[in-house]
């Protein structure tokens, strides 16, 4: 069984969220039971000097040709394609600037996924695993053109859809025919991750919770009624995360190495992270936070709690960067209390760093279709405190005594939230307890395995 995963970033060649992780992880979990390779733009920051160039083929979109270029690199027993193409690879960076995504995403992702689609058929493909806007036209193509390769496409977030204008049905080769309410159209223009929607053969969401919420209205972000057409080719699988990666006991980020037999050592972590911090005391409660700046990862309510929370005796770090208001507000308190500190950006040997660190994770999302921070916290022993939604109500549970133990609240409200931080303030001053929930957090899997396995009976269906 050959199977292509294809994504718009893969770690650690290139990284916006957490769809770069689960294409680092799950195709590494899965090949051990299919012959898995991966496909993704060979985007201008790129370091080319260790890839081998394969082959070089060209496709044509509305008449138009465009040289590809394919490179790849093969990384513990799995290989990696990079495609370089007009258009795609000339871009500073992968999706936009500071003034959004960059005018030309249409064709730029129409060309990669034109691409992926000849590389499919030069590798002799049966299977591409689709993932997110960028690869969706890819369903549509191998549709158009009959050719007999199985399409799975995963949602990993239903708010990013590639929308574009109407008259971008001709920029990338598309027939007038599938501008329809049944595949590309919607309201007036062309919707990238409808075709993918309508034309792939399974289609999976990265959490069970986020497959049953996208079906209503509230979190369906307008294509409700159009996955309950296509419902009986929906499943939600859970993500996990690469535990070679995200581990306290190897990882060569952190101050210090620790597991669920030298939880001390943990401690040392955060004096050490305090002491190079604008931070004071360590003995003090540390939460964390570290997520994209928008409005799904639930930053507003932080921010309207933010002066209660910092009246508590705790101290506070965001590392994240996004929404110019936000991070303005988040710098300017920054400055009035000695108990908060805001690293504007990514930093992915800070992040280990902040995990290995914490105390509490803070994840407060509107919505979240799976999360990884939430595993990634419990992984270091670091309490994550969730909105109960998406993948978060699949991960973690308060007043549990199997894995995945943290702080939950049902309601998105400040007060449920400042409730919430005060459970978990409660659990702190319980040593014993605390303690007791941080090692089992440390005892629990949340590598992609049993996620693999669920994908390989997919896969196998769909060649069945």
């Amino acid at each position: 069984m050959r199977v292509l995963f294809a994504s718009s970033e893969i770690f650690p060649y290139a990284k916006s969220g957490g769809l770069a992780d689960v294409a680092d992880a799950l195709p590494h979990a899965i090949k051990e039971f299919v012959e898995v390779s991966r496909v993704m733009p060979l985007y201008s920051f790129i370091q080319r000097d260790t890839l081998k160039k394969e082959m070089q083929y060209s496709i044509e979109l509305s008449g138009i040709e465009y040289r590809c270029v394919i490179y790849s690199k093969e990384e513990y027993g799995v290989v990696t394609y990079f495609i370089k193409a007009p258009l795609l690879s000339s871009t500073k960076n992968m999706y936009g600037d500071g003034d959004g995504g960059y005018a030309n995403n249409d064709l730029r992702f129409a060309v990669f996924c034109k691409a992926i689609v000849e590389l499919c058929k030069k590798l002799d493909i049966e299977i591409v695993h689709l993932n997110d806007w960028h690869t969706a036209l890819v369903a549509l193509y191998i549709k158009d053109k009959k050719l007999n390769i199985k399409t799975l496409f995963t949602i990993h977030n239903l708010a990013y859809q590639g929308i574009f204008g109407f008259e971008s049905l001709r920029r990338i080769g598309v027939s007038e025919r599938y501008f329809t309410m049944d595949a590309l159209e919607f309201y007036g223009g062309v919707n990238y991750l409808k075709a993918a929607i309508a034309y792939s053969d399974a289609i999976t969401t990265v959490s069970p919770s986020y497959a049953k919420e996208i079906l209503t209205q509230e979190f369906g972000a307008a294509l409700d009624g159009f996955l309950k057409v296509h419902k009986n080719k929906l499943i939600g699988i859970l993500n996990g995360i690469n535990t070679d990666i995200f581990n306290p006991k190897t990882d060569k980020n952190i101050f210090c190495s620790f597991d669920k037999n030298s939880l001390e050592n943990k401690y040392k972590n955060k004096v050490q992270f305090i002491k190079n911090s604008t931070l004071k005391d360590p003995r003090r409660p540390l939460f964390v936070m570290i997520s994209r700046l928008v409005e799904q990862k639930g930053v507003d309510m932080l921010l309207i709690s933010l002066k209660q929370l910092l009246e508590k005796k705790i101290n506070l770090f965001v590392l994240g960067d996004g929404d110019e208001q936000i991070s303005s507000e988040f710098l300017k308190l920054s400055k009035l209390y000695d108990n908060f500190e805001f690293f504007r950006g990514y930093d992915e040997g800070l992040s280990h760093k902040v995990y290995a660190s914490g105390d509490f994770l803070l994840m407060p999302s509107r919505f979240e279709p799976c999360g990884l921070n939430q595993m990634i916290s419990m992984s270091y022993a670091t309490i994550p405190l969730v909105h109960s939604v998406g993948g978060l109500r699949d991960s973690v549970y308060e007043d549990n005594k199997g894995c995945g133990r943290g702080i939950v609240f049902e309601k998105f409200s400040k007060r449920e939230f400042l409730n919430a931080v005060d459970r978990a303030l409660k659990l702190k001053k319980d040593k014993e307890r605390f303690d007791e929930v941080r090692v089992s957090n440390l005892g629990c899997d949340f590598s992609f395995t049993k996620s693999a396995l669920k994908y390989l009976e997919i896969y196998k269906k769909l060649l069945a």
